[in-house]
């Protein structure tokens, strides 16, 4: 009886053994009547995903180029579809979205300060600026006198704008990045000339002088000189300008020398794509932004490549500037940021002085 049961039980289960089995033959025949076969090396197809990108408003005319390239390399590579949200504005304003809960995954503002206000609210992490190439910074760009058609008042470079009847239109430094820039090149002018502290606040003060108005932003600054057509001399980037002129704009400038290199940074924002499971797009992103494809999408709207080879190939269109300084020049951003910009600091000190306070 007992060897009757197991031989029993033995049929019981290759039966069902042979069912199982048919059930698992159709299921994958099924399959394969349902999807296209996976081409030769091809990687399984992964579920979509979206990266937010916020950056300063100049840049946006390049990423509209630069954007599509990666998304069809990754999409090539990795068989994933990418989309972009992009949101482009004031670095300023940018910079508070950001940390006010915009859910950035990478940020790319016109200053490290601003990169460093974000990182010390917690969301990117200690050390972005060198996880990249060139310590993170992806463009660059150099300050420029923007004149009135024949420049009238035959402005040649920093001294001039100290000229009594030379009006000169910036934004103000307490509230636009661009403008801690401009303030940066005038300053400079002279510390990077063999002059003292005493005489570049000396000089920069006759600046401010000449400034009828301290617009908030660099944008609002070029509209009050072009739409309302306030001052002589309108301190700007020169990517502006040369995005501009291809839009048919006709802006003569003169590029100081010596000048401020305008070092805009990319960074991934650690918390964000931890949050969204985007770090390996975001990391691959902006490593792409270096690239010789990438760096000459920006060097066609203006701004100075830092790729070697890109730099040479557009070397025509940006004239070589013989003193060019950086912030490391003046001590790093958290010393310029409490030396000239934080309350009762330089700035301030000149606005007092000039009774603008």
């Amino acid at each position: 009886m007992l060897i009757r049961s197991i031989r029993s039980w033995r049929r019981i289960l290759l039966v069902l053994l042979g069912i199982g089995l048919s059930v698992a033959i159709a299921s994958c025949t099924a399959a394969n009547q349902t999807s296209a076969p996976a081409a030769p090396g091809a990687t399984e197809a992964k579920e979509p995903a979206e990266l937010t990108l916020v950056s300063f408003a100049v840049t946006q005319a390049a990423y509209e180029k630069i954007i599509p390239m990666f998304t069809a390399k990754w999409k090539a590579e990795q068989n994933q579809e990418i989309t972009f949200s992009q949101s482009y504005g004031g670095s300023g304003s940018q910079t508070r979205a950001v940390i006010d809960g915009l859910e950035a995954d990478v940020v790319a503002l016109a200053l490290a300060l601003d990169t460093q206000k974000i990182e010390k609210d917690n969301l990117i992490q200690p050390g972005w600026e060198k996880e990249l190439p060139n310590d993170s910074i992806v463009t660059q760009s150099v300050a420029v006198l923007v004149t009135r058609e024949g420049n009238p008042k035959g402005i040649q470079n920093w001294a001039d704008l100290a000229k009594p009847d030379v009006k000169v239109i910036t934004a103000n430094p307490k509230t636009s990045g661009g403008a801690r820039w401009n303030f940066l090149g005038l300053w400079g002018s002279v510390t990077q000339t063999g002059g003292d502290d005493a005489k570049a606040q000396e000089y920069t003060t006759s600046i401010f002088k000449n400034a009828p108005v301290l617009p908030r932003d660099a944008r609002e600054a070029t509209d009050v000189f072009f739409k309302q057509g306030q001052g002589d001399v309108l301190i700007n980037y020169e990517n502006e300008v040369l995005l501009a002129q291809q839009k048919g704009a006709n802006l003569p400038f003169v590029i100081p020398d010596p000048n401020i290199s305008i070092d805009n940074p990319i960074a991934v924002v650690d918390a964000n794509v931890d949050k969204h499971g985007t770090r390996e797009i975001a990391e691959a992103f902006v490593k792409f932004l270096f690239t010789p494809e990438a760096q000459r999408e920006f060097a066609k709207v203006g701004f100075r490549p830092v790729d070697p080879s890109i730099a040479k190939e557009f070397s025509s269109q940006f004239p070589p500037v013989k003193k060019l300084f950086t912030v490391t020049d003046f001590g790093g951003w958290s010393k310029i940021q409490s030396k000239f910009f934080e309350d009762g600091a330089v700035f301030d000190q000149i606005q007092k002085s000039l009774g603008k306070a």
